[in-house]
């Protein structure tokens, strides 16, 4: 497959080759083989082809040159210009949306990943059919007759996508209603959680298995997680909480991708702490970091505690870590556990943030419990007297909860 890096004079060159890149990343990651590439900057996009005439003469050169089978564009392309540049070039032609949704296809394991897949394909679909179909009636005849048939096709197919569309949000739908119920258990349980997101492959699958002793699938490939996956994690002096790990960002996310996914990205909505993971040995780490923040507050997510986990320390340069200045931060590698028990007490540190401190009485007949409280929560203060026992602790809603029989108030 030959990739193409198509870019505007008023955007950045570094960034259209760091995105020429990443494509040719995809493609690997959707199992096929880059043969070749080459980029064009434009003053403004050709509406046919999206790139110059002469440029692609040099892209139909390069395909004969190399055999290869297939072309991606590192762009959105309508089904009018897909069209143009397949007949030009005599081979398929995909962009870069298409090439994200054909990973996603793959790589969907559970009833909602496919539901989720099917449904964001099918959205990617709809305007393509609609240009497909105007380029190809265009090159009719003309005359009474020759447009009705093609028209009524259209709309015929247009109608079923929108059906199965239906469909499909309404299926979705229902595992949103479940994953609801499981959040609301939890919030009325009142057990903290925490979601993993950041940029795709930055060992966020790794982190969660490190951090919670699970055997998530974790590989070195992008997006090798789509379904979010909820596990109890352990703390040091921290009560009982769950991580959860969900699908991972890119620049240039499909609109559609971020519509299909909405019950998965409710996960990390509600969580109450987000752990944002990133690549300390990526050479884009800066920019992969600016479209995470970008994605924080496109969702509305700005307002939640984050803690950031620079991730691979082991194959980062060491002096890399003193051009991160983002606070509160704190450098680990999942794979070698190396600054896990830092990261931990962290995680301890924003659950307490989130805490009360409270007084609690147990009298007499009543202070073994103390010792199941102990287990639950960090005591901060005990003092014994005659008749029983005061002591002060960090509580959350949940402790508060299921303790609310020894609280101190205001009437005692």
């Amino acid at each position: 497959m030959v990739c193409v890096g198509i870019g505007l004079k008023s955007e950045s060159v570094t960034e259209l080759k760091d995105s020429l890149l990443e494509l040719e990343e995809l493609v690997l990651s959707a199992g096929g083989e880059v043969v070749g590439s080459l980029t064009q900057v434009l003053p403004s996009y050709n509406p046919a082809t999206l790139m110059g005439s002469g440029k692609v003469s040099e892209l139909a050169e390069l395909v004969r040159e190399t055999q290869a089978s297939a072309v991606a564009v590192d762009h959105s392309l309508s089904g009018v210009q897909i069209r143009n540049l397949e007949n030009e070039l005599g081979v398929r032609v995909v962009d870069r949306n298409q090439v994200i949704l054909d990973i996603f296809a793959q790589r969907a394991q559970t009833y909602e990943g496919k539901l989720q897949v099917e449904l964001a394909q099918s959205l990617d679909q709809l305007p393509r059919m609609v240009d497909a179909w105007l380029g190809s009636l265009s090159r009719q005849g003309g005359g009474i007759g020759t447009r009705g048939p093609g028209e009524t096709a259209i709309e015929m197919d247009r109608r079923r996508v929108r059906e199965r569309v239906k469909q499909i949000k309404k299926q979705l739908e229902n595992v949103r209603e479940h994953r609801s119920q499981h959040r609301a258990s939890r919030r009325r349980n009142r057990i903290p959680s925490f979601a993993l997101i950041g940029y795709t492959n930055t060992g966020k699958s790794t982190l969660l298995n490190r951090l919670t002793q699970s055997q998530v699938l974790a590989k070195d490939q992008l997006f090798a997680t789509l379904d979010p996956t909820t596990r109890k994690v352990h703390l040091p002096d921290g009560p009982p909480s769950v991580m959860t790990d969900t699908v991972g960002f890119i620049r240039k996310l499909p609109t559609n991708l971020i519509e299909a996914f909405k019950a998965t990205l409710e996960e990390s909505a509600d969580a109450d702490i987000l752990v944002h993971v990133i690549d300390l040995s990526s050479p884009q780490m800066t920019t992969q970091v600016e479209v995470v923040q970008k994605l924080i507050e496109e969702f509305g997510w700005q307002d939640k505690p984050v803690i950031h986990v620079y991730n691979k320390v082991d194959q980062a340069p060491f002096e890399k870590q003193f051009q991160v200045k983002t606070f509160p931060r704190v450098f680990v590698s999942a794979l070698t556990g190396e600054g896990l028990d830092r990261l931990k007490s962290m995680m301890t540190e924003a659950i307490a943030s989130l805490t009360d401190n409270v007084e609690l009485y147990f009298p007499k007949d009543q202070e073994h419990r103390i010792y199941d409280l102990s287990r639950e929560t960090k005591i901060t203060k005990r003092e014994a007297g005659s008749s029983g026992t005061v002591l002060h602790a960090a509580m959350t809603p949940a402790l508060l909860s299921r303790w609310k029989d020894f609280l101190v108030t205001e009437d005692v």
